[in-house]
């Protein structure tokens, strides 16, 4: 398949981001391809693929709004980690060469529906009080597993199993899984420990306190408040990643986080 219309979307808080916009735009205009720039806040459909410049929190945007139109999306990284990214403004016309010469996969990553939002990473659950615990109930098809008292819950994709979720312990999944994690956040019982479930189940969250305020984040960028009950399923839509043919999950793990190397190493 060939692509002819591409969205080189930017992040104009991240330094250089329009820059390397401009940059892209340049090589695949001197290609005869019709590229548009677009900013992170103003993005639109009708698009065969989409380059996003910036960091995790930009691709993640980029990655929710392209999923509902399967384009595909490939990341630049101008941020730290970039763990979402396959590329850096250091190498980006190496990279530019091999998406046009068809040198990529894409992947199909599941996604999480909560309260009319999407996630590729994560839902986040936390009490309105910074600094105390919470208590919450989790039911799994509205069967009880278990109550946690917690500064929060984290249902987190395959993709989001290497962000927040692994920084509160979390296992590493692998993204093509078919599962989700629920993870506590510094819970108050050395018996609550992470829980893979399938990704056909559905998760609920029931507040453990009565009068409370509960907030809820997707992907630590869309919020809002809850007080009683939340359903967590499996979102229709999956976001549409681009790999190329050279990068694989396991590499990316050891490049990234220093995975498997001695600390003598780092």
């Amino acid at each position: 398949m060939s692509y002819e219309n591409f969205a080189i979307v930017y992040n104009n808080l991240i330094e250089n981001s329009a820059t390397v916009k401009d940059e892209i735009v340049k090589i695949l205009e001197g290609r005869g391809i019709l590229a548009t720039g677009l900013d992170i806040d103003s993005l639109k459909s009708g698009f065969d693929f989409v380059i996003v410049v910036g960091g995790d929190g930009t691709i993640l945007k980029a990655s929710r709004f392209y999923a509902k139109f399967a384009t595909p999306v490939f990341g630049i990284n101008l941020g730290r980690l970039g763990f979402l990214s396959q590329s850096s403004a250091e190498n980006l016309e190496c990279s530019l060469i091999k998406i046009l010469g068809g040198k990529f996969k894409t992947e199909n990553r599941i996604m999480l529906k909560c309260d009319g939002k999407h996630a590729l990473n994560d839902i986040v659950i936390k009490g309105s009080m910074s600094g105390r615990t919470s208590k919450f109930s989790l039911k799994i098809n509205d069967k009880t597993v278990c109550d946690y008292l917690a500064d929060g819950l984290i249902i987190s994709t395959p993709t989001g199993s290497t962000a927040y979720g692994l920084s509160a312990g979390g296992p590493v999944l692998y993204p093509a899984l078919g599962a989700f994690v629920v993870v506590p956040i510094c819970p108050h019982t050395l018996s609550a420990r992470p829980l893979v479930v399938p990704d056909t189940e559905k998760i609920s969250i029931i507040a453990g306190e009565e009068n409370s305020t509960y907030f809820l984040s997707a992907d630590g960028q869309e919020f809002s408040k809850w007080f009683t009950k939340i359903d967590i399923e499996k979102s229709e839509y999956e976001a549409k990643l681009v790999l190329l043919d050279d990068v694989d999950f396991y590499s990316v793990l050891k490049n990234k986080f220093g995975w498997g190397t001695s600390p003598a190493n780092l």
